[in-house]
């Protein structure tokens, strides 16, 4: 459903670079994989220069990982929030993280399901805003820059193979990195 809403973004964009670059970066606010692949999809047809696809994959993915840490460092700020973890647990967990920011933001990237509870505990805690932002930036670049690779070369196959049926196949690859997600993030929760 959602990789509907990012395909109908992209469509409804049209061929203007700017609304493009707009599409894109709201894109990822819905779904980011999803709009990585569709973004590749539109360089490999043709319609989208590949390094502004790239630059607003990268923008608008790192604004949504600095956006989480904020939600955290503002949640750090509410009596209501304090009240879940009691000041001494704040403060070992602040020590914890500290030593091990740009670590952990870096593997929660290639995690699925870890970033959201990853980053905004980041906030939260108060870690160094300077290495989350740091570790976000060069995770993203390195993730974002693969899957756009990868989903170019499905993207020619599909313009190859399917013709005018290549977005029934796109959609099915879209849905499929999602579901992928899903279940590889509910086997870490759920290991047998």
């Amino acid at each position: 459903m959602f990789a509907l809403s990012v395909t109908g973004l992209f469509k409804s964009a049209g061929a203007h670079p700017l609304l493009q670059v707009v599409a894109i970066i709201v894109g990822t606010f819905i779904l980011e994989d999803a709009a990585t692949v569709l973004a590749a999809m539109q360089v490999q047809d043709g319609k989208l220069n590949w390094m502004l696809a790239l630059a607003a994959l990268y923008a608008g993915i790192v604004l949504g990982d600095l956006g989480l840490y904020g939600l955290g460092r503002l949640a750090s700020h509410w009596p209501w929030a304090l009240r879940f973890l009691p000041e001494q647990k704040r403060s070992s967990g602040r020590n914890w993280i500290e030593k091990r920011v740009f670590r952990v933001v870096f593997i929660s990237r290639f995690v699925p399901g870890a970033r959201l509870p990853t980053y905004t505990t980041c906030g939260y805690l108060h870690a160094s805003f300077r290495r989350f932002a740091l570790a976000a930036i060069l995770a993203t670049s390195i993730w974002t820059t693969l899957l756009f690779i990868v989903s170019r070369h499905i993207g020619q196959f599909l313009i190859d193979h399917f013709g005018a049926w290549r977005w029934a196949g796109i959609a099915v690859f879209v849905v499929a990195i999602v579901l992928i997600g899903r279940l590889v993030a509910r086997l870490q929760r759920d290991p047998e």
